[in-house]
């Protein structure tokens, strides 16, 4: 029975949506308010590129890149909204506000959902592997429990892959307790350039993942080049930094010298079957066409 248009109808008192992002969040909760014919103030860390600031300002947003990193200008975005009466949607949690971060846990396990349904139809029991990208870990959670769901932990490799500037999860994941992370986090992977796990997911992260990895930005790009010149008939990806990670470690391992000690490492076979979710495209177009067609950020560096 949902619409947008019953939303808007139901609203009386104009409201303000107030989140941060590093891009493709922020793009979405400006969408939804504009959906709703409703107001959304994004901010944004420093570095944030100009193409994703702009995609945010032309659905009608407010759009603010501070001089500050991801976790803090999550601080900063509490304290304006709480000032000035806003609402926060935020894929991150902390004491008092839980229950939309678990909405948008629950709104990421929509993707296994359909990866899922499309295995099924392609004859595929279930995957033997998964590799899934983290930020704060909200998306990771999401996923990951879905499967965990529907096949078991124990029955499901499942590896959180990170960069290696802004590795809050793993660094969590060696010492069994949550550690953040701090600095400036500087990675081409900008939707991953997150310090601080969300503790809604990490418990979960915690008792269900296999494998930990922490990557150089070099992993990533050879993941968006991969993607986009594929073998054979298999389609063109167009992916974006922080979506090609999961494929980028697999290309790493495939041409790494150390390849045979890795694959069993990490379980990996002939008859693997590997389920990698992409979660951006080409957010960041002048970027994209650095690393694919100039070759920035090579493999072999």
């Amino acid at each position: 029975d949902f619409s947008f248009d019953l939303i808007k109808r139901t609203i009386k008192e104009p409201m303000t949506f107030a989140t941060t992002t590093d891009g493709n969040h922020g793009r979405g909760v400006a969408w939804a308010a504009k959906q709703v014919g409703q107001h959304a103030v994004v901010y944004m860390p420093k570095g944030s590129a100009q193409e994703r600031v702009d995609h945010i300002l032309n659905l009608g947003a407010e759009c603010i890149v501070t001089d500050m990193n991801y976790d803090d200008t999550v601080r900063l975005t509490m304290k304006m909204a709480e000032e000035r009466g806003w609402h926060i949607v935020q894929d991150t949690a902390w004491e008092g506000y839980t229950k939309i971060p678990t909405w948008i846990m629950q709104g990421y396990s929509t993707l296994a959902d359909e990866a899922v349904e499309q295995m099924q139809d392609m004859g595929i029991k279930q995957p033997t592997h998964v590799l899934l990208q983290a930020g704060v870990g909200a998306l990771a959670g999401g996923v990951l429990g879905y499967l965990v769901d529907c096949f078991g932990a124990k029955n499901l490799h499942s590896i959180v892959v990170e960069p290696d500037q802004a590795d809050c999860i793993y660094r969590s994941g060696v010492a069994g307790e949550m550690v953040n992370v701090g600095g400036d986090m500087r990675t081409i992977m900008a939707g991953l350039a997150c310090g601080e796990p969300n503790p809604l997911g990490w418990p979960l992260l915690r008792s269900c993942t296999t494998q930990f990895i922490s990557c150089h930005d070099k992993v990533s790009a050879l993941g968006m080049r991969v993607l986009g010149n594929p073998l054979g008939n298999d389609p063109r990806i167009i992916s974006g930094e922080s979506g090609s990670v999961g494929t980028g470690v697999l290309a790493a391992v495939r041409h790494h010298p150390d390849r045979e000690a890795l694959m069993a490492r990490l379980g990996l076979d002939r008859d693997s079957v590997v389920l990698i979710i992409n979660t951006e495209g080409d957010t960041d177009v002048k970027h994209y066409r650095e690393v694919v067609w100039e070759g920035k950020h090579p493999a072999c560096e």
